[in-house]
């Protein structure tokens, strides 16, 4: 096959599509990365969660492949909006990097250690939220742009830490840069933080079967269970909902948060089921949250 793949033109996304073709010409096939410049990269001082627009990093993307211009699109799950455009699916999940948030911080103090009013760089509720759970005397700094972006704006001293995904930096080359991980009770992920989705037209079953090999089944339940609980919740990026599934033997367990956007508030809650159960785990783990009270903070 000749596979068109659609991709933005950033770094860590041309890592990701590269990674995605790569396994594709070992396959036998031929592919082509095609660039493609989305809403998000057109606003790059834009604060995410308020732009008003789902899928900020998707939608030219999701255009260009419902129109035939590529075959296959791929994105970082945690832009994926749970409504996709009719006749698109994701046709593969491959196996998930480090899900968990890391700091970066300018003199290698770890969280605790930075000094109060520190400067703390990100543009996600969710982060900020849980981050002033745990120190609530510091200040959360916006911060837009790429990894390279952000790193430059940390040294140049405009904040004394960001807060950033691990899976994308160790992905471009900058895992030495972090300065402490934070476990997933600490801060729980990002709904698809650290996986990939290949999106498909449904009814294009040859790419379908040539990406069959890159699905991660586990992976793809995990995410299948953070995407429920997301969708029952009925949030995106503007509101602080995180979750977070892994395997145990046959078994998933999913952790679930919503915040208040000030921190005042975290709700938390898990479950398990079985790995085929994984839609219906999700759910279950956000009528949890919604018995606590998330359905008045996320109004």
């Amino acid at each position: 096959m000749n596979i068109k793949i659609g991709s933005r033109g950033s770094k860590l996304a041309l890592w990701q599509a590269e990674w995605v073709k790569a396994r594709l010409l070992a396959a036998g096939h031929n592919a082509e990365i095609l660039i493609i410049k989305t809403s998000g990269d057109k606003l790059p001082n834009v604060p995410l969660a308020s732009s008003g627009t789902k899928g900020l990093f998707i939608k030219e993307i999701e255009d260009a492949l419902l129109d035939g211009r590529i075959d296959l699109a791929v994105h970082s799950m945690k832009d994926l909006p749970v409504a996709q455009p009719q006749g698109l699916v994701v046709a593969a999940v491959p196996e998930r990097g480090d899900a968990r948030d890391v700091l970066i911080s300018r003199d290698a103090r770890r969280f605790g250690e930075l000094p109060a009013g520190a400067r703390l760089g990100t543009s996600s509720l969710r982060r900020s939220s849980q981050l002033l759970a745990m120190r609530r005397d510091l200040t959360r700094a916006p911060i837009r742009g790429n990894v390279d972006t952000r790193l430059v704006k940390l040294d140049r001293g405009d904040f004394d830490a960001v807060v950033l995904a691990a899976a994308g930096l160790t992905r471009l080359g900058f895992a030495e840069r972090i300065t402490q991980y934070f476990s997933v009770d600490e801060i729980c992920p990002a709904v698809g933080q650290g996986a990939l989705a290949i999106e498909t037209r449904q009814d294009d079953h040859s790419t379908a079967r040539a990406l069959a090999p890159l699905d991660h089944p586990t992976t793809h339940q995990a995410v299948r269970a953070e995407r429920a609980l997301l969708r029952r919740l009925g949030g995106g990026c503007a509101v602080p909902i995180a979750a977070h599934a892994a395997a145990h033997e046959s078994e998933l367990r999913l952790v679930g948060m919503v915040a208040s956007g000030d921190g005042s508030r975290v709700l938390r809650a898990s479950a398990s089921a079985p790995v085929a159960d994984a839609e219906q785990l999700g759910e279950t783990v956000a009528d949890d949250l919604v018995r606590q009270g998330a359905a008045e903070i996320l109004r």
